[in-house]
């Protein structure tokens, strides 16, 4: 309540009243507009080979060294130990070439965000993006996105208190001190450095299988390298060892299985040497199980996929005789010997994949132009040979059959098989 007789003191003792001052309202400046958000995937899109990079490299660390005004100039890339890789660079406007292996490029780089920085510490005016990117820091401003931060407004409490952050991560909404907000910046930075060491270890989720799995199934093959693209280096050293080794025959196949997936992935992207190296490792992690003749299929497929059909006839009739599925494994086969001249074979096989349940319009079409093509020829074969005689089991069972089915397709000229066969 009010003393009536405050006033009257006070001027009894010659002091003049004093207004009660109403509280000073925090300064927010909205930083909607300071930067774009999107500033590293726009630079993808304009930049060839970036992708490979970012998968090569990391992510995260094309970022770090754009901020670092580091210019990566060549990859020379070990798949056996990932961390050995050597990076040839350039800083800022130099000429001069610099090389380190990928484990001391990665540390130089988080060394390197991790350095001071100068901050603007008075904003002459709050509008100008520039000093605003400038108070909050650069680099810090730009490394948000790349972790999923988002910045929203920047707040001046009243009575000179440290400025806060309203943010977002992982939309969660909040607001912290600027001192926080770089401290987060600088512990993901760290964070990432120690993931990146750690995923040259013997560390390997299995969990990461199942959703591999299914995005396989979603032919999502960007997804599947997602998921399984760090296993090659680390699978690579641990079959060498006395702990690969003693591995239970399960453990194994789940492996062998995932090297699979990582390599149809490769070869559906266009890697088909990578996709080569990955399958042929599973291979020896399955050590012929019954995963193997999946793993030979996959990798004919790739061989096919890149032009290397002859390569890739053995390699299919290597994954027959290693119980891969015919319904699987024969499509493909027919496709290489058509494209190879062996116009006999592709039919034997095409026709023998029928058998086994396969549905496949454009293989019916193939098929049709395949015996046109032949005509009489085809038809004398099939007097010699009736359907279901020796030569379709054998095909099938990845047996020397070449001796029939190779003199009888060897009589057709090689241009006499339509140009759209294995296509």
């Amino acid at each position: 309540m009010t003393d009536p007789h405050r006033h009257r003191r006070n001027e009894d003792r010659g002091e003049k009243e004093v207004e009660p001052v109403e509280p000073i309202a925090p300064c927010v400046i909205s930083l909607d507009g300071m930067y774009a958000e999107d500033w590293f995937e726009e630079l993808g899109h304009s930049s060839p080979g970036f992708d490979q990079l970012c998968e090569l490299i990391g992510e995260k660390f094309v970022a770090f060294s754009i901020l670092t005004g580091v210019h990566v100039t060549s990859l020379t890339v070990d798949r056996q130990q990932p961390e050995a890789s050597r990076v040839d660079f350039r800083i800022g406007e130099s000429r001069d070439e610099h090389r380190l292996s990928l484990g001391e490029f990665r540390r130089r780089l988080a060394a390197s965000l991790l350095s001071d920085e100068e901050f603007l510490t008075e904003l002459s005016d709050p509008s100008d993006p520039g000093q605003l990117q400038a108070y909050i820091g650069y680099r810090y401003v730009l490394l948000a996105p790349v972790f999923g931060m988002h910045l929203h407004y920047l707040v001046f409490p009243a009575g000179g208190a440290e400025a806060r952050l309203g943010m977002d991560v992982d939309s969660v909404d909040g607001d912290v001190s600027l001192s926080e907000f770089r401290e987060m910046i600088r512990d993901q930075v760290r964070s990432e450095l120690d993931d990146s060491s750690s995923g040259s270890s013997f560390a390997i989720d299995l969990d990461a299988i199942p959703p591999a799995e299914r995005a396989a199934a979603e032919e999502d093959w960007d997804r599947v390298i997602d998921c399984l693209g760090a296993w090659p280096g680390p699978l690579s050293l641990l079959l060498r060892t006395s702990d690969g080794q003693s591995l239970s025959v399960d453990v194994r196949r789940l492996l062998a299985g995932a090297l699979g997936l990582l390599g149809t992935a490769y070869a559906r992207t266009a890697r088909f040497d990578w996709a080569e190296e990955v399958m042929r490792l599973g291979i020896q992690w399955s050590q012929d199980d019954v995963v193997s003749g999946d793993l030979f299929q996959r990798l004919a497929d790739a061989n096919a996929r890149s032009g290397r059909h002859g390569q890739a006839i053995g390699l299919f009739r290597r994954a027959l005789s290693l119980g891969a599925p015919p319904a699987v494994v024969l499509p493909g086969l027919a496709r290489c010997y058509a494209v190879r001249g062996k116009a006999v074979a592709a039919i034997v096989c095409a026709e023998e994949a029928f058998e086994a349940g396969v549905e496949d319009a454009e293989l019916t079409s193939e098929l049709s132009a395949w015996k046109a093509t032949l005509g009489s020829s085809w038809d004398r074969f099939r007097q010699l040979v009736p359907a279901g005689a020796a030569p379709v089991g054998a095909v099938s069972n990845g047996a020397a059959s070449d001796s029939v089915l190779g003199a009888a397709s060897d009589s057709v000229p090689p241009d006499s098989v339509p140009p759209t066969c294995g296509t």
